[in-house]
């Protein structure tokens, strides 16, 4: 008899297991899908056509939504949702399903005056949760913006990467935090890795082996790497409240947020070849912030495509608590 009732329990129990791992693997019926790579470009592509018909309603928002325009907090539907008129043909797009984010580098129109625009968006649940955007705009006689470059992605940037070739998502960021780390008080030590191949585009200009465009600043001869090896950059005092948000493994690219801080104490000095005079530019208290795009193929750096803007010095973030 008790052999009887014990076999009995064995099977009740081993019955209800069944049931509980069953249930288990049922899907969620309450959990939304996630939104994977076309779900993401869709909704960027909905963002900017309701940007430019100046109409948030038309798009889904999260019960609680952080819009920030150049780095300042606004309720949606302020900002450029009052001066977007157009939207040009450079469309650069990367995603990460696993983060729900989607970004855009492209150029927009404000009443026939183009800028620059970089757009982070974040996706809960179909909704949109966040965006995040910089637009630097042509006010000074500064190369920057440079819209008549800015006309075409480069290939690179476009291109998936060969799986063979694609970098676990922790290295991914840090190569692009080694990246800030070396730019950071620049003393010609390389913490990254770079390609050979690399090439730099800043605000739609490309500042890496071009000097044709920039004849009275010697570092734009030379490659990415070459450029931190000479220590151009010391004057960067701190690469500041350091966010990548978004990993897109397929293509390879991390996207990255954060402040340069210009103290202005560092004026002249020379590169690390002991000869190359620097004066440099900042002379006064000054920091930017950034949207920055690093394309990583095979462990390096092949690749970086960054959007900026001037703010106050020592400007803190919405997205952040105090930073790094």
């Amino acid at each position: 008899m008790m052999k009887t009732m014990l076999g009995a329990l064995a099977l009740a129990m081993a019955a209800w297991s069944g049931t509980a791992s069953a249930k288990e693997a049922l899907p969620n019926s309450n959990v939304a899908p996630q939104c994977d790579r076309a779900c993401l470009y869709a909704m960027a592509e909905s963002y900017l056509d309701a940007l430019v018909k100046k109409d948030p309603s038309r798009l889904p928002w999260a019960d609680h939504v952080v819009f920030t325009d150049n780095n300042v907090q606004l309720a949606i539907g302020d900002g450029t949702w009052n001066t977007v008129s157009a939207r040009r043909a450079y469309d650069l797009k990367f995603a990460d399903p696993v983060s729900g984010q989607v970004a855009w580098f492209g150029v927009i129109e404000e009443s026939g005056h183009p800028a620059i625009m970089a757009l982070r968006l974040k996706v809960e649940g179909h909704k949109i949760a966040e965006v995040e955007q910089i637009v630097t705009r042509k006010v000074e006689n500064s190369p920057f913006p440079s819209i008549d470059t800015y006309v075409t992605p480069r290939p690179i940037m476009l291109a998936d990467v060969p799986k063979d070739q694609r970098t676990p998502r922790e290295r991914m960021i840090s190569l692009a935090d080694g990246y800030f780390d070396t730019i950071q008080l620049n003393d010609g030590t390389i913490l990254t890795k770079f390609a050979d191949s690399c090439e730099r585009v800043e605000n739609g200009l490309q500042t890496t082996h071009n000097a044709a465009a920039f004849p009275n600043y010697p570092i734009a001869a030379y490659g990415c790497e070459d450029q931190f090896k000479l220590g151009q950059y010391r004057y960067d005092d701190r690469l500041r409240e350091r966010r990548f948000p978004l990993v897109d493994e397929e293509k390879g690219v991390v996207l990255a947020a954060g402040f340069i801080d210009h103290m202005g104490k560092l004026i002249d000095y020379t590169w690390t070849d002991g000869k190359t005079p620097v004066h440099s530019f900042y002379y006064f208290p000054h920091s930017y912030n950034l949207l920055e795009a690093f394309k990583i193929v095979d462990g390096k750096i092949g690749a970086v495509e960054a959007i900026f803007i001037d703010v106050p010095y020592h400007m803190p973030s919405p997205w952040t608590q105090g930073g790094r």
